[in-house]
């Protein structure tokens, strides 16, 4: 059996409120833990707990758990990665866990959903929730299996309005990392934000903005497997790109874009995931769009120590009071030091457009990729549509599959 005690460790973390309702519940499975005073709950991280990207935001959502539910305990493994730990299984993290005592994991990317499955049905005792999966949506997951994803769709979005706010080229630059349904969306999302700016803010025909995706084919470097970010940044910055928004896990993108503005270039960038991201590069940093984790992990954990806890897919939104609330939003998004108050201004109605539904990212007219209808004029796209978008959208520059 793998031994990772060298690599799990308890972590404190900061003190939040109640966290938002989640939908879509079913009953609670017949092997659901019941009460308890205590809770050792597992995080299984596909990279860096300190990548200051996604792996980072989900380390810090363990950290709010330990702070804001009294009891808990977080046991965590970072970097289960075919390159950083070829020869080690989810199984043998999770037999782990569960023999430390877990009855709560977390596994925190779509590369772990496959194997969620198999290792839920081998400790139906234990919750498992997989992060961005769909498991439950399809029918697939086993009763002590649910699904959480924040929706970062509108803070795309805003990403979009951002660099087309900024860009003087006219060109943008999506650095993405596989092709999937999710990051299909995330980049359309960017694309649409992007074209509502160039028009309404820079007064310019959207026709005329580019806007090229290239996919690295993971969510971070993978030497020798996937293309490198930072040569995939340089290229763009190359090419006429000014902007680069990133959809990776890792904050190259940035890096590069202050690297050149060193050397005197007008470039900027838009890292992902984490909160703390612009600190890499703050004077090219725009803003970055961000996942808050904590309110929904503190959620879940609470449930499963009262012996509540129900199957859900969850799919969290911004809290539009106020999508920064760190106790309550689902995503967010931080200005970046390299706005203007010009842009900043543009940028917050856009925001304040989004959250009235006076702005929708996804209504129609819109065409898939390859000309296809995907939305009629004044079609709203339902979730399910968004979630599972089969192609980037006409007007796109990049592969779709």
């Amino acid at each position: 059996m793998l031994n990772i005690d060298w690599f799990v460790e308890g972590v404190k973390g900061e003190a939040p409120s109640e966290p938002p309702e989640s939908a879509g519940e079913k009953e609670a499975p017949a092997g659901a833990p019941k009460a308890m005073e205590e809770l050792i709950f597992g995080l299984v991280l596909v990279g860096p707990h300190n990548d200051h990207g996604w792996s980072e935001a989900h380390y810090t959502a363990g950290q709010y758990v330990e702070k804001t539910v009294p009891g808990t305990k977080m046991i965590w493994l970072e970097s289960l990665n075919p390159a950083d730990r070829p020869d080690t299984t989810l199984e043998q993290v999770v037999d782990d866990m569960v023999g430390q005592g877990a009855k709560l994991i977390f596994t925190t990317s779509d590369a772990f959903e496959e194997d969620t499955v198999p290792v839920a049905k081998k400790y139906p005792d234990v919750v498992f929730i997989n992060i961005s999966g769909d498991d439950v949506l399809t029918g697939e997951a086993p009763p002590n299996e649910g699904n959480i994803m924040g929706n970062m769709v509108p803070m795309k979005g805003v990403a979009g309005c951002a660099a087309a706010l900024a860009t003087e080229t006219g060109t943008i630059g999506y650095l993405g990392p596989l092709i999937n349904f999710e990051t299909r969306r995330l980049a359309s999302a960017a694309y649409l934000g992007a074209r509502h700016c160039y028009e309404k803010y820079r007064g310019k025909n959207p026709d005329d903005l580019r806007f090229i995706v290239t996919w690295i084919g993971f969510w971070f470097n993978i030497p020798g497997v996937t293309l490198d970010p930072t040569e995939v940044a340089r290229d763009f910055f190359d090419t006429g790109a000014d902007v680069v928004i990133s959809g990776i896990d890792t904050t190259e993108a940035l890096v590069v874009a202050g690297q050149r503005a060193a050397q005197g270039e007008r470039v900027f960038a838009i890292p992902y995931d984490y909160e703390g991201a612009c600190a890499e590069a703050p004077d090219v940093c725009l803003g970055i769009p961000y996942f808050n984790w904590g309110p929904a992990y503190a959620k879940t954990a609470r449930e499963v120590m009262n012996g509540t806890w129900k199957q859900s897919w969850d799919w969290n939104p911004p809290d539009w009071n106020d999508i920064n609330n760190r106790d309550t939003t689902g995503t967010g998004f931080i200005f970046g030091p390299a706005l203007t108050d010009e842009q900043k201004a543009n940028l917050q109605e856009f925001i304040d457009g989004l959250a009235s539904g006076e702005i929708v990212l996804y209504k129609g007219p819109l065409n898939l990729q390859d000309g296809t209808p995907y939305l009629k004029d004044g079609e709203v796209a339902t979730d399910e549509q968004i979630w599972y978008l089969p192609q980037l959208l006409e007007g796109m520059e990049g592969p779709s599959e």
